[in-house]
């Protein structure tokens, strides 16, 4: 009796002790530099890759708020000439089929050749195995494309991707095509946003077509809650500190390939916070925490004002709600330095 009754208050000891521990925090940015973040969880680990512009990296950690000090490892480095050579833009890592894809923007080192490009390794662990280039991701009309991502609804895999309509730079479009496996588009393109609105509008750029005003919509994500599915997307030039989230939304139910289908939110959803020191937020992912009960926004954001598209873009994550109607609530970016706690 007196052994049992000493482990019982050795056990409420113990829980007494747990539940005064300190709740496991981390703090933004992720990483000193990355933009375009892209995040999965499977498996009891987190998938990270984001834009370096000269090969893809990909993190590996049980913690996203151990980032900078995970694993990871370079799966393709580009040749030095070809049509895949430069500019290595906004890559995701997706797992498909069975098989763990790489999606990236590339082009010859001119900017009119970027176009998409998909790699496949078929190993359980994407650090295993042997990462091959499948090949170019040909978009119906075969134009200018970056910013592709991968989304299977009812069985059927989407395209979305932001490109330009003819040949020349006169505005970034948002896509959307059917696809028959991970690397084949099949079909026509239907284009479902384009940057009318004025908070899309931000931005001039002196550039060899020489068009003044490069309107911009990029960036595709969806998002789903319940019966309806979002689509959040990254508007006005990236150089400015206007680049903002922006969304269209349908029901579930609904003809994906049906611009019609699809209503554009007249705001944006998530914007710059002088107050918070947080400039042009974009080019975001999402993903849940490992209980799948957490919602995250992943996104870079500059420190300063006028810091453009450069080196100075680095990765946050903060998590978000849903408002009453079912649509997201990411609201404001948080200053740099908050504590947050770690994705349970």
């Amino acid at each position: 009796m007196l052994r049992r009754n000493l482990l019982l208050v050795l056990a409420m000891f113990c829980l007494a002790s747990c539940s005064n521990e300190p709740v496991a925090t981390f703090t933004n940015p992720l990483l000193p530099a990355g933009a375009d973040p892209w995040c999965i969880y499977k498996d009891g680990y987190y998938y990270y890759t984001n834009t370096t512009g000269h090969n893809i990296t990909v993190w590996k950690t049980k913690s996203i708020a151990e980032l900078a000090t995970a694993e990871k490892k370079v799966v393709f480095s580009p040749p030095a000439t070809g049509p895949y050579s430069k500019e290595l833009w906004a890559p995701e890592i997706h797992f498909l089929q069975g098989k763990w894809y790489v999606y990236f923007a590339a082009d010859s080192g001119n900017n009119v050749d970027h176009r998409l490009w998909v790699l496949e390794n078929g190993s359980a662990d994407p650090f295993q195995g042997t990462w091959e280039v499948k090949g170019r991701l040909s978009t119906p009309d075969d134009k200018w494309s970056i910013d592709g991502t991968v989304y299977e609804h009812e069985t059927q895999l989407y395209l979305l991707w932001s490109g330009w309509e003819g040949d020349v730079n006169g505005q970034q479009d948002i896509y959307i095509a059917k696809m028959s496996n991970p690397w084949t588009v099949t079909g026509e393109r239907v284009r479902l946003s384009s940057p009318t609105l004025p908070w899309e509008k931000h931005g001039d750029l002196n550039n060899p077509n020489d068009v003044p005003h490069v309107n911009v919509n990029e960036g595709p994500q969806l998002l789903r809650n319940k019966n309806q599915l979002f689509l959040i997307y990254s508007a006005s030039g990236c150089w400015t500190d206007q680049y903002s989230l922006g969304m269209l939304s349908t029901t579930i139910g609904a003809d994906l390939m049906d611009s019609t289908a699809w209503k554009k939110h007249p705001e944006p959803v998530f914007t710059q916070s002088p107050e918070n020191k947080v400039y042009a937020p974009g080019h975001n992912s999402f993903f849940v925490s490992p209980s799948g009960k957490e919602n995250w926004i992943l996104y870079h954001a500059n420190d300063a004002p006028g810091q453009g598209c450069g080196e100075f873009r680095s990765p946050r994550a903060q998590p978000f709600t849903w408002k009453e109607d079912g649509t997201p609530d990411f609201g404001k970016p948080l200053p740099v330095a908050t504590r947050l706690t770690i994705p349970q």
